[in-house]
This record gives structure tokens, C-alpha cells and sequence, in this order.
């Protein structure tokens, strides 16, 4: 069954999940496949060229990280397929501070980034998850599945420290940390009626 599995999981052209295992493994008992998986896990803690990574609440058989950089010559990627350090500066913004709307990343970074959410959009690395309970009800922006399996984490959990992710970007660290809820931001207040005989509600 592990060869099965391994089969699978190399196959799968998303992060295959626990569930989708035992869909597709559906005549094998559940213990045989989590046993089956663990000594995949196993069998993949060696050094190699591939490795077992657990992406997205699934799992991948992909390259290890420090051969990037040979595979890249094989399929001489191109650079249109990666991302301006504009978008990767409003992409860990979104990352830490979401759910964000688009004027606080634009407030944040001091710069209009409408057009770099849209890129994000269309490369379904964010989403938008609602509109904001204020004025205007402007959309609410969050990252997606997509980039959890594009960056190698299995969730947001996973993101690097950041100091860590600050630095790389050359951002000041204040714009990473949280900050305190404005009083713009919170909810519109329902408007106080009175009602016959001058009590107020």
C-alpha cells in the first residue's frame, strides 16, 4: 500500500489530504493507511532529491529547497512568473495583518496598491472574504489555500517570524506587528431613536 500512497501523493497536482486517502483508498482500513503513510514519512526522512512536505493541511512529494536553483534550469522559468517585490511586501501585509482592506495595506505601505491586490487576485494568492462592516463597506482582503501551498506552508501558523519576514523585505517591523483597532474601523453604531414620551433607545 505505500508505494499506492506514494503513487498517489507524487500524482496528486494538489497537496493530497488525509481525507482524499481514505476516499481513494476506501477499501483499506483507516489505521493501514495512516500506518502506510507514516512509514512513507520515513522513508522520505533521508537525503535525497526529493522530500515528503506537508503543505496546506495535505501532502506533496516535491524537490528539496536547496536544489531549487538546478531545477529552475530545467524549465528556465521565467521571470514573468514571479512576484515584484511590490506584490511580495503587500502579499506578507495581507499575510499578518488579515482579514485587510485596501486602504489600510495602502496606509500601511504608503502607496496605492490596487493594482498589485489585483495581480494577487488573479494569481489566487488572496481573496476577498466580505466587505468590512464601515462606511462604504470596502472588501476585505485574506490569503488562500493557494498561497499556503505556493510558500510551503501547511497553514498560516507556519509563517516565518516577523523580524524574520521584515527584514527580508527591508520593511520596518512596526508594519508587520499588529496594531490597535481604530475607532473608524469598528462597527457603524445603530442610530439611538427616540421613541413617545422622550425616552431614548
Amino acid at each position: 500500500m505505500k508505494s499506492i500512497l506514494e503513487a498517489l501523493i507524487f500524482a496528486s497536482p494538489e497537496p493530497l489530504t488525509p481525507k482524499a486517502m481514505f476516499k481513494l483508498l476506501d477499501t483499506e482500513p483507516k489505521e493501514d493507511v495512516q500506518a502506510a503513510l507514516a512509514e512513507l514519512k520515513q522513508d522520505y526522512d533521508r537525503p535525497g532529491g526529493l522530500q515528503l512536505v506537508e503543505v496546506a493541511g495535505g501532502y506533496q512529494i516535491v524537490t528539496r529547497s536547496d536544489l531549487h536553483d538546478w531545477v529552475r534550469k530545467l524549465f528556465h522559468e521565467r521571470s514573468t512568473q514571479r512576484l515584484t517585490v511590490q506584490a511580495l511586501e503587500t502579499l506578507a501585509v495581507i499575510a499578518y495583518k488579515q482579514p485587510i482592506t485596501a486602504l489600510d495595506d495602502t496606509e500601511i505601505r504608503g502607496v496605492n496598491t490596487a493594482g498589485v491586490l489585483n495581480t494577487l487576485l488573479e494569481r489566487g494568492l488572496n481573496k476577498i472574504v466580505g466587505p468590512k462592516q464601515v462606511v462604504g463597506r470596502p472588501f476585505l482582503y485574506a490569503t488562500t489555500r493557494e498561497f499556503l501551498i505556493r510558500f510551503g506552508l501547511n497553514d498560516l501558523n507556519d509563517l516565518p517570524k516577523v523580524e524574520d519576514m521584515a527584514e527580508a523585505l527591508g520593511l520596518d517591523v512596526p508594519i508587520l506587528v499588529e496594531q490597535p483597532t481604530r475607532e473608524e474601523d469598528l462597527p457603524l453604531a445603530e442610530p439611538e431613536v427616540e421613541e413617545p414620551g422622550g425616552s431614548i433607545h
